[in-house]
């Protein structure tokens, strides 16, 4: 298994468009804040416009993902993308709008492109082959990584340096980059069978521990960084540090992406992931109990690691539970599962953070964490076992029906050849009979 298969002109001119594409997604939320924090009470409603750009997120993505045609993939991501480069734009050009007016353009700019990143996905799966699938999913782990590890420095620089709209100005531009970028990839992703409406729904729900595990990860990651500023004040370290770890972090996230995608892993991928977990459950547990900046860093830097490696196994586990005509609205309900994750956990550590220490915050995100890969792999046990006892009994069905279809099939022959046997050897007999006749017959009259 290599990488070689990923590096094509078509998985190329992908990259370019996704980066174009999910860059604004990353750049968002600290760009709202950027925007109205010179206004009266500007954080606070800096965070209000960023909940409802992620509120956005988590109502459109399995809204418009579940609606996606895979045959006309292309058409729903242009009109998403067009979506949201509205609603990027109007941020920007109507900086000093209502508050209303900003949070109407905030949440479009969160829902209309939400389905994108689940379509490109099947999209680059569709690009390349079969035994290649990994590799494509660890190299958009490294790509991501990137783009999240440059978009914040991006956001900080443009907003203190230029002008405040521009980071969002900028969102609509690149989002209407990726929109040209599509003409150049096909129209579509897949060929399969089609399910309607409602059992695609069904289809989905089943693959319900995927989603538990894939936000998960997020989850712990998310209250993580969230936690980190507070949790360096509490050691005695400059708040400035968690920059260049939270850098850290995303680095380690690539290098993990990169590794994972180098060979075949043994072992199944619920298994995988559950071991992945855990070892990233540990070096976020040991960031919180680590008294140097030194030992932080390194254990984040793991942590990431191995937080990219379960996010592919989720992604792959994802293809074998649903079917290739639901990829993309699956992987899209998987992003809203993280997207919710990710704001529950802004409000768990706001809450924890009142009543505990930043380093018992993170420990009780690490045991939330455990719990939910404990239910997600439980999830995925029972639904294998309760598809290969469905596989048996419709197995079991049909062997008997056609055991006696043909146990009554002999019988009806050996019925039929002995009618049409019986006939036959009355007129042998009587054949005989005339033929001893005749030649005594003539015999004595000479």
């Amino acid at each position: 298994m290599s990488y070689r298969d990923v590096a094509t002109k078509q998985v190329l001119i992908w990259a370019c468009t996704a980066v174009a594409a999910r860059m604004p997604v990353a750049m968002a939320p600290l760009a709202l804040v950027f925007l109205v924090r010179e206004r009266p009470g500007g954080y606070t409603l800096g965070a209000a416009l960023a909940a409802a750009y992620v509120i956005g997120e988590i109502v459109g993505a399995p809204v418009l993902g579940m609606r996606m045609d895979p045959d006309r993939g292309r058409r729903h991501l242009v009109l998403g993308l067009a979506g949201g480069a509205v609603g990027f734009a109007g941020l920007g050009v109507l900086a000093g709008a209502h508050p209303v007016v900003l949070g109407v353009f905030a949440f479009l700019a969160g829902a209309a492109p939400a389905a994108a990143a689940g379509g490109q996905r099947a999209l680059l799966t569709s690009l390349v082959p079969e035994r290649s699938v990994a590799q494509a999913l660890s190299a958009e782990s490294m790509l991501m990584s990137g783009v999240w590890a440059v978009s914040p420095v991006a956001v900080a620089g443009l907003a203190l340096g230029v002008a405040p709209r521009l980071p969002l100005l900028l969102g609509a531009a690149l989002m209407a980059l990726s929109i040209a970028g599509h003409r150049w990839l096909p129209a579509g992703w897949d060929t399969g069978e089609r399910d309607g409406e409602s059992g695609r729904i069904g289809v989905l729900l089943r693959a319900w521990p995927v989603y538990v595990t894939g936000a998960a990860s997020l989850t712990l990651l998310g209250l993580a960084e969230l936690t980190l500023p507070a949790l360096l004040e509490q050691r005695g370290i400059a708040v400035g540090w968690s920059g260049p770890m939270l850098a850290g972090l995303a680095v380690g996230a690539g290098l993990g992406a990169f590794v994972y995608g180098l060979r075949s892993w043994p072992g199944r991928l619920r298994g995988r992931s559950v071991v992945l977990m855990c070892g990233m459950s540990v070096f976020v547990s040991l960031a919180a109990l680590i008294p140097g900046a030194a030992g932080i860093a390194v254990a984040l830097v793991l942590a990431g690691t191995l937080q990219s490696g379960a996010l592919i196994t989720r992604n792959l586990s994802l293809r074998e539970a649903v079917p290739p005509g639901a990829l993309a609205a699956g992987y899209s309900v998987m992003y809203a599962a993280a997207g919710a994750g990710y704001a529950a956990t802004g409000s768990l550590a706001g809450g924890l953070l009142q009543v505990v220490t930043p380093s018992t915050a993170i420990l009780a995100g690490v045991a939330l964490t455990l719990l939910l890969t404990a239910l997600g792999w439980w999830g995925e046990v029972r639904r294998e076992g309760t598809e290969s006892a469905g596989i048996r009994r419709k197995g079991t069905g049909s062997a008997a029906p056609d055991a006696a279809a043909s146990s009554g099939a002999v019988t009806d022959l050996t019925a039929a050849t002995a009618e049409s046997a019986a006939p036959d050897a009355a007129a042998g007999s009587g054949a005989a009979a005339d033929l001893t006749d005749d030649a005594a017959g003539p015999g004595c009259g000479r």
